[in-house]
């Protein structure tokens, strides 16, 4: 059985408000349509994707560690390798902080990536593999 991608990710933020600042210009340039945007929950969808966004209880605000159980990074991929460079371009006009700008890594034939975090320290990479990468035999 093959499964149809990943349906959404939830990640628990430390402060809605913050995140939901940060996600938005992001969900409208992936054109992701807003479906909740209410105290508790922001979530949006398209290409493919699902992101929604929930508080941390109260007093469980810790600083994200990604090498702590749980999520490791986020990664999306992008359909050109001209978009790494514009949501770059963007994520800087955020103030995110970018952990390694756009560069070409060796972990697939023409892999070309951006990872950045989210006002949380969160990790988010968006990368993009020409043609179909590890799966073309």
């Amino acid at each position: 059985m093959q499964l149809n991608g990943i349906a959404h990710i939830q990640l628990t933020v430390s402060d809605l408000r913050r995140a939901r600042a940060f996600w938005a210009p992001l969900f409208e340039l992936f054109e992701m349509k807003i479906l909740i945007d209410a105290d508790n929950y922001f979530y949006g969808i398209g290409s493919r994707t699902g992101i929604a966004l929930s508080p941390a209880d109260e007093g469980k605000g810790e600083p994200f560690d990604q090498r702590r159980v749980g999520l490791h990074h986020l990664c999306l991929r992008a359909r050109e390798r001209e978009q790494i460079d514009e949501i770059h371009d963007v994520v800087v006009g955020l103030g995110a902080t970018i952990v390694h700008p756009p560069r070409e890594d060796g972990f697939a034939p023409g892999y070309y990536s951006l990872l950045f975090e989210d006002p949380d320290g969160m990790r988010i990479e968006v990368n993009h593999v020409p043609g179909k990468g590890h799966l073309k035999s």
